[in-house]
């Protein structure tokens, strides 16, 4: 499993926010150091071990502000304590660079998706060709339906997918061949969706994913 920690750089300030700093974080903070640009906002997609372990040390090295969705700081438990929640909808200023928050839920109750210049980095909601796990302690197979059918609808296809793993063969994607090509974005009834997420999926598929014409989900 191959995580993506993400650097979003503005170029005036000299600002950067760290997306899901977790595992090798050194080498993200080199990157920084390297461009000369400071680490000054950490934005988090969700609260699971894998996307938030090395918090601490992008913290031990700059004072940082911490960004969250609301309803996952009080799922993770650390509702008090993080300096800057948010609800979908709202907008974080990177210097003059936007990031758009969304509230994207179904892998967990408050995972978010940020999108900037026509990127969307979309933790574990939507993959390469595949979606985040509805299995786990908070997941809701019908919220996540209901969430990639509103990033189908809300973004252009040329939008640019970011994911948080890397279980295809290619790291990043349009939204267009999305669309056409992952099965999860095919379903527009929630209980095959539902059937499809939660027991046929992981017994017939395996990365590294690979397109799935309309159709042939099941075959």
């Amino acid at each position: 499993m191959e995580n993506f920690v993400y650097l979003i750089h503005d170029h005036g300030s000299g600002r950067a926010a760290i997306v899901d700093p977790a595992w090798e974080v050194s080498r993200v903070i080199a990157l920084a150091r390297k461009r000369g640009v400071q680490i000054t906002d950490i934005l988090l997609t969700h609260s699971h071990h894998d996307h938030i372990n090395g918090i601490q040390e992008v913290l031990d090295q700059y004072d940082a502000q911490m960004h969250l969705l609301k309803p996952e700081a009080k799922f993770w438990g650390r509702y008090l304590d993080i300096p800057t929640l948010h609800h979908g909808g709202d907008a974080i200023e990177l210097g003059d660079t936007r990031i758009d928050v969304l509230h994207t839920p179904g892998h967990t109750p408050g995972s978010a998706c940020y999108h900037v210049h026509g990127n969307l980095l979309t933790g574990d909601t939507l993959f390469v060709f595949g979606c985040g796990r509805c299995d786990l302690r908070g997941g809701d197979p019908e919220q996540m339906h209901a969430t990639l059918r509103r990033i189908t609808e809300q973004f252009p296809a040329e939008t640019v997918i970011h994911p948080g793993h890397n279980y295809a063969e290619l790291p990043s994607s349009s939204l267009a061949e999305q669309i056409d090509g992952n099965p999860f974005l095919h379903f527009k009834n929630v209980e095959r969706f539902v059937e499809y997420r939660m027991r046929y999926h992981d017994h017939h598929r395996h990365a590294p994913y690979r397109p799935v014409a309309v159709g042939e989900e099941m075959d």
